[in-house]
């Protein structure tokens, strides 16, 4: 239980009908999930408007409302804390209510449009080799220390963060590595958390469903950085034109990694092979798992946050080489009958290109490149053609199919990816829009030495379709239809 009063520090308030010495036990913005003595948020949503649920609030047992707008009938002992933004006052109040926990470890925030995940993954599993207690907020799982939550959103909500973040200072937790994303960054699910380092990865085309245009999209990761304090560091890919512009106003303490320009952390490929990746950081030689010229960018900003964060270089060349890949990050193996299958996220252009390219880049020529790829539904339409373009020049063959189309026509998808393929490889492609389906047919087009490419769903274990999801694991279906097709 805490005091209003106290929980209110740093929100900006317009006005206050009631109270602030009420005792409050939980912070809820979902009215379904009130309890006696809750505060209620309510947020201005896409879809709904949590001013419309806050009557039910208050019958539920809310005795605090928080809103931009003030209801026209005010309830007797209830407490109205009128706001400008609830989002913001959602995010401080929540960070006010578990004790401020970001300022009693090292957080570090991963932002960009490719990379997080693997960044934030590699990060976290690095300092619990090196001995440190570590914490890990991303899209495919929530670790606090060792103990595991499943997540569903690359940022979760503020009062999960904080939630999970005072876990973590509870279990003696020393740093935490967090995916940033520009939906997290916009609804202001990070304000009122305390940073340690920012690192930014790229910035391709991704989201602009919900942004609008590049420009708004980069603007809301560069205010991520402009929120930086001077204690805290800005680590960027200096390589990626977007990097200069995430350091412009930070009073963070700036650094930069990079393969191709100069750099406080710099990285060049020795090797790139299906065993791994040959590496010098910083003159310093290291050998890792880990596969393509993406992940060396990944292991670039690993180094750095390391370096940052007061790892010994030498130590953290060690951790580095040890480390594994992250499940549906290039994730691949060899079959029986000699073909390599790789499992990969990649669900834009850039990063579909990347591995593409990486895969080309190590093949010797004389194998085919099988691409089973689709786009996401209700999301940004503009890449479809693009990604359409891209599996058909940079594959032998390319087999378009459903992902997770949600509430749209897979087919109309697939047919806006089918827009941006050109004359000549016209017939690389063809569409089978059952997924399972599409895998099966692969396999059955692969001979050995052959490569097949998964993209688009990686980690995920589920395909949405009309709003139900189904299990659906691209790892699990190609080891099983190849091990069916060479028994």
């Amino acid at each position: 239980m805490k005091v209003l009063k106290n929980i209110l520090y740093k929100v900006s308030i317009d006005s206050i009908q009631g109270s602030t010495e009420k005792l409050v036990n939980a912070i809820v913005f979902d009215s379904r999930e009130v309890k006696q003595n809750s505060l209620f948020v309510a947020q201005k949503g896409l879809l709904f408007d949590g001013h419309e649920f806050i009557e039910k609030a208050i019958e539920l047992g809310a005795k605090v409302i928080v809103c931009e707008e003030l209801p026209k009938n005010l309830i007797q002992n209830i407490t109205y804390v009128q706001v400008e933004d609830s989002n913001s006052a959602l995010a401080i109040i929540a960070s006010n209510f578990y004790d401020n926990p970001s300022s009693k470890l090292k957080l570090v925030g991963i932002t960009g449009t490719n990379g997080k995940t693997t960044i934030a993954t590699l990060l976290y599993n690095l300092f619990q080799k090196a001995g440190y207690k570590s914490g890990l907020l991303s899209t495919v799982k929530i670790l606090v220390d060792t103990i595991q939550y499943e997540t569903s959103h690359t940022t979760p909500n503020s009062v999960l963060i904080n939630k999970y973040l005072n876990e973590m200072v509870e279990l003696g937790v020393d740093y935490c590595f967090m995916e940033v994303s520009s939906h997290g960054i916009q609804q202001k699910r990070t304000e009122g958390l305390q940073f340690a380092g920012g690192v930014f990865t790229n910035l391709t085309h991704d989201h602009l469903d919900y942004h609008k245009t590049f420009a708004a999209y980069r603007d809301v990761k560069k205010s991520f950085f402009d929120s930086l304090p001077k204690s805290a560091f800005a680590l960027v890919n200096i390589d990626d034109k977007n990097g200069a512009v995430m350091l412009q106003n930070t009073l963070a303490n700036k650094q930069s990694y990079a393969l191709k320009t100069m750099a406080d952390f710099k990285v060049r490929i020795l090797e790139n092979q299906f065993s791994g990746l040959l590496l010098t950081m910083n003159n310093k030689e290291v050998w890792t798992k880990l596969i393509g010229s993406f992940n060396a960018y990944n292991l670039a900003a690993v180094y750095g946050t390391a370096n940052l964060l007061g790892l010994d270089s030498t130590e953290t060349l060690t951790h580095i080489s040890e480390l594994e890949s992250v499940s549906g990050r290039f994730q691949h193996f060899i079959s029986k009958g000699g073909v390599t299958a790789i499992i990969d996220y990649a669900h834009t252009p850039d990063a579909l290109k990347n591995v593409l390219e990486t895969i080309n880049d190590i093949r010797t020529g004389n194998e085919q490149v099988i691409t089973v790829v689709g786009c996401g539904g209700n999301r940004d339409k503009a890449k479809r053609p693009v990604m359409g373009r891209l599996a058909s020049q940079l594959s032998t063959q390319v087999i378009f199919t459903s992902d997770n189309p949600r509430s749209e026509n897979p087919q109309t998808i697939i047919e806006e990816m089918e827009v941006g393929v050109e004359p000549q490889n016209f017939k690389k492609t063809i569409s089978i829009l059952d997924r399972e389906q599409a895998i099966k047919a692969a396999t059955k087009f692969a001979k050995k030495g052959d490569i097949i490419l998964i993209a688009g769903k990686g980690h995920e274990t589920y395909q949405e379709v009309k709003g139900i999801r189904s299990h659906f694991d691209d790892y699990e279906k190609i080891t099983e239809l190849l091990i069916a097709i060479e028994s």
